[in-house]
């Protein structure tokens, strides 16, 4: 094998297998063509697909069968088994799809195809308008052009760069293990190609939603048919004595901010990340790997208690702290002058570079000003639809009733955030799709990947299956007899199955993951 092949496992599909060497609603992979390949049957009918997702490269083949899809193992990433179709975030792009069937008693893998997706709009606005250039933003773009829609399309985002994977910025890519070119969602020419009009570095004064129109900072406007508000987030920056105008004072939010703290890294020896919460955390590691003494300060006694538990909060505090990290926990921050953190408890520490990950504040002034209801969010109903006509909201910025609890929340996830964006982008077009996501994200520190499923704000028991110091736990999160969230260490087909069992209900099914003790 020479440098650069992949080594292909399992039986040659080409030359053929039994014809029940895949049962039913079972996966077997293999390899055809000189690439993996995944055989999948429901009842009478055989699914032959590219074992690979298009996302992170994960292994489909230790994914999850739902129906006629396939589910990836890592980020829950979801294609469909007949077209190859990407049907889920966070893969945008189609797995391939092989032509299969018997051949002199034997199931044999043919020529590859790339299936389109049958367009469903029912609806078809002569102009969108999506306001923001992030994960969901982006998303609604690319599935209204995947499902035939041809109007004018405007995609407007305040930063000057094409969207871009928003969470390697405070973890591959901040850690210099991903290169820039890796980081950009789509290059230019997939947006010209497609005829999506982006306006980048572009500012929207104002929204007239009675006259359907969107005007620009620079006084251009854009009329609009049906307009998707996106605006995401923007990090909390905590009035700090020294904070304003401190060049070694920066939040990661953006592409340019994750350049600004590689560049400012490069030459700091000491770092103070001020919040424990998932960013800060992933920002501690990241300058970890570049060498930098660490240092973390957070009001609370152990960091993502309030999202984890205590008991795997404590884990991630220890799993920092075997990798030098120093949490000064319980205080907050009095000061920050040009080398050094002043504590509220007196403390000081040096610092030539601080990151403010204080968590972050929805971009709601521009719907606010419109009239548009507003709620610690934009306020959307089941479909995405705000109160006011032809306009939707998804992602960062939307509060919307989850399923499952029927209460409005506003969720901080790369993966909701494009899964919105796409619903918000069916109903656009008439296709009146629910927004019934179960929420999903997952966070890196080190080598520990936490997969979290569901959302709980608050529970009365926590029930673990496993052992979460040796990095093999699933951990259920309950409230009145009922699973709200899981969180899984090293369990990633579990995960898939919570999430599965969450959407259709099914609590017998989770209890099986993780039983009540």
């Amino acid at each position: 094998m020479s440098a650069g092949e992949t080594k292909l496992a399992g039986p040659d599909f080409e030359a053929g297998i039994a014809p029940d060497a895949v049962p039913d609603g079972r996966m077997l992979l293999g390899h055809a063509h000189g690439e993996a390949v995944l055989l999948a049957r429901r009842g009478k009918q055989l699914f032959a697909v590219a074992a690979t997702c298009t996302h992170y490269g994960g292994p489909l083949a230790e994914g999850l069968f739902v129906g006629d899809q396939v589910r990836c193992p890592w980020h829950h990433a979801c294609f469909s088994l007949r077209t190859g179709e990407a049907v889920r975030a966070p893969a945008l792009n189609p797995i391939a799809c092989f032509d299969v069937a018997e051949k002199a008693g034997k199931l044999v893998v043919f020529g590859k195809r790339y299936a389109t997706a049958a367009a469903g709009a029912k609806r078809h606005p002569s102009s969108v308008v999506i306001v923001g250039a992030g994960a969901a933003g982006n998303a609604c773009a690319e599935l209204l052009r995947g499902e035939g829609y041809a109007g004018k399309l405007v995609m407007v985002g305040g930063e000057a760069t094409v969207p871009v994977d928003r969470p390697n910025l405070s973890k591959d890519y901040l850690a210099g293990n991903a290169p820039e070119e890796w980081i950009p969602l789509r290059g230019e020419d997939f947006y010209r190609e497609r005829n999506i009009d982006l306006y980048l570095g572009t500012r929207v004064a104002r929204i007239d939603v009675a006259n359907k129109n969107v005007l620009l900072h620079d006084n251009r406007s854009l009329g609009y048919d049906a307009l998707v508000l996106a605006t995401g987030a923007a990090p909390v920056r905590l009035a700090i004595t020294g904070a304003d105008g401190a060049a070694h004072v920066l939040t990661l939010r953006t592409l340019s901010d994750s350049r600004a703290i590689i560049e400012k890294a490069a030459t700091a020896k000491r770092a103070v990340l001020i919040g424990a919460g998932f960013i800060g955390l992933e920002v501690a590691a990241s300058l970890r790997a570049r060498g930098l003494e660490v240092h973390v300060v957070a009001p609370e006694s152990l960091p993502l208690a309030r999202v984890l538990g205590n008991a795997l909060g404590a884990f991630v505090k220890a799993l920092h702290e075997e990798h030098g990290v120093a949490f000064h926990l319980g205080t907050t921050t009095k000061a920050i002058e040009a080398s050094s953190v002043t504590l509220a408890n007196g403390e000081v520490l040096p610092a030539d570079l601080v990151v403010m990950g204080a968590g972050v504040s929805p971009e709601i002034s521009l719907a606010q000003a419109a009239g548009i209801t507003v709620d610690r969010g934009i306020v959307v109903d089941e479909f995405l639809r705000t109160s006011s006509p032809d306009v939707w909201a998804a992602g960062d910025v939307a509060r919307w009733p989850v399923a499952r609890s029927g209460a409005l929340v506003r969720v901080e996830h790369w993966v909701v955030a494009e899964r919105m964006g796409q619903i918000a982008a069916r109903n656009v077009l008439g296709q009146n799709v629910r927004c019934d996501i179960v929420p999903f994200f997952w966070s890196a520190h080190y080598d520990v990947t936490i997969n979290y499923v569901g959302h709980a704000e608050s529970w009365d028991r926590i029930d673990v299956a496993g052992r979460i110091e040796a990095r093999d736990a699933a951990v259920a999160f309950r409230r009145a007899g009922k699973t709200l969230a899981m969180a899984t260490l090293g369990r990633d087909g579990a995960c898939l199955e919570a999430e599965a069992a969450m959407e259709r209900g099914d609590e017998a099914a989770l209890e099986r993951i993780v039983s009540p003790q």
